[in-house]
């Protein structure tokens, strides 16, 4: 009777939290509701018996992949205005989409019949779940584990080819000049009066001249050095 009480509340909290993800204006408040389903459906793992699955789901869903979307969310400057300007314009596909989507889990749950009465256990080696699953995943099935492990690489790595810009205004600095800076090149120590700021002084440049002369060419906006030679010969070609 217990197990069943709780199971009842951590499946009615994993709704409520599930349906607030998608019904949640606030992003951020969409991915903290996402962790609390996360920690209820932890919690049916563990009225299951699957304690590995349930700290599992703690460990890597919220302790990082929850922890990534919270963080990207919240450093990333999305304007909602303009993702709902499309809304309506979409909005009659979405209908028919979930419509259908309806309709299948109607289908599916008419046509439930529960078994009259479960099969007996089959006995098994005194075993813990985390061995008996990992005895599972690296002998029957190493070949797929290791083929979902290089999926996630690839993925990964098409993440971040795809969201990696390169800007000309960013700061690229030329390592070995930066290495052979000294001392007086980057600090300088100053008397200021009461109230006086570094600014009313004439400010900081580091270096002294200009960041052009420890930039990379081509970075902050900088016109790449162009050999003599190499325009020479590009005169001569417009010529």
């Amino acid at each position: 009777m217990m197990a069943q009480l709780v199971f009842y509340i951590f499946t009615a909290v994993l709704l409520f939290s599930a349906c607030m993800v998608i019904t949640a204006r606030n992003p951020v408040h969409s991915v903290l509701f996402l962790i609390l389903t996360f920690f209820n459906a932890s919690g049916l793992f563990l009225v299951a018996g699957a304690e590995f699955l349930a700290m599992l789901l703690v460990i890597v869903y919220v302790g990082a992949v929850a922890v990534l979307f919270l963080f990207v969310v919240m450093m990333l400057d999305v304007d909602f205005g303009q993702l709902r300007e499309g809304f309506q314009k979409y909005a009659p596909l979405g209908g028919c989409v979930g419509g259908i989507l309806f309709a299948e889990l109607v289908l599916a749950f008419s046509h439930w019949e529960m078994a009259p009465s479960r099969a007996a256990p089959i006995a098994a080696p005194e075993l813990t779940n985390t061995a008996a699953l990992g005895g599972l995943i690296y002998t029957h099935y190493v070949l797929l584990f290791q083929a979902c492990g290089l999926v996630l690489l690839v993925a990964m790595i098409g993440a971040i080819t795809l969201t990696l810009r390169e800007k000309a205004t960013g700061r690229r600095q030329n390592i070995t000049r930066q290495h052979a800076r000294t001392r007086a090149d980057t600090l300088e120590m100053l008397e200021l009066d009461l109230g006086e700021s570094v600014a009313d002084r004439g400010g900081f440049l580091r270096p002294k001249s200009s960041y052009n002369e420890i930039a990379v060419p081509g970075s902050f906006g900088l016109v790449p050095e162009t050999p003599t030679n190499e325009v020479a010969s590009n005169k001569e070609k417009g010529a």
